[in-house]
């Protein structure tokens, strides 16, 4: 038992020691890959539109117009998103107009091509029939 008091001071003495790390060097070879990134501008011009619809026109003449606008982007260069929904306001202020639509562009020339555009003239003439009354907010967000 007496080798044993001996030893434990030894041993709580080696335990407590700063121990060396071991390293080891790895070679690693990483490949990055570039990929192009679309910038997206502080400032986006939004071309917002407002619609009601003719009481006889039906759900699906509605939702032709719907798709017919919604496919715009992909005739159009530089629309940059679409996005549409249906008044939901509580406040009664709509003036009757029931769907709005909001396209983004990154700059003034980009909405000036999409106007006289043959397949916005094209939209106009699906939309024509079914278009009641109409309200055009063009506006550059600001953060």
């Amino acid at each position: 038992m007496k080798k044993l008091i001996y030893f434990l001071p030894l041993i709580l003495a080696l335990s407590c020691a700063p121990k060396e790390e071991k390293t080891t060097e790895i070679e690693t070879t990483e490949e990055i890959l570039e990929q192009p990134m679309t910038a997206k501008p502080d400032s986006v011009l939004r071309h917002n539109v407002f619609f009601s619809f003719k009481e006889t026109s039906s759900q699906e003449d509605i939702q032709s117009v719907i798709d017919a606008f919604r496919n715009l982007q992909n005739e159009i260069d530089g629309i940059e998103d679409f996005e549409y929904g249906i008044n939901s306001s509580p406040e009664g202020l709509n003036q009757g107009l029931t769907h709005a639509f909001t396209l983004t562009f990154y700059s003034d020339e980009a909405r000036d091509a999409y106007l006289p555009h043959p397949a916005h003239a094209a939209f106009g003439e699906i939309l024509g029939p079914h278009l009641d009354k109409v309200t055009v907010v063009d506006y550059w967000t600001r953060p």
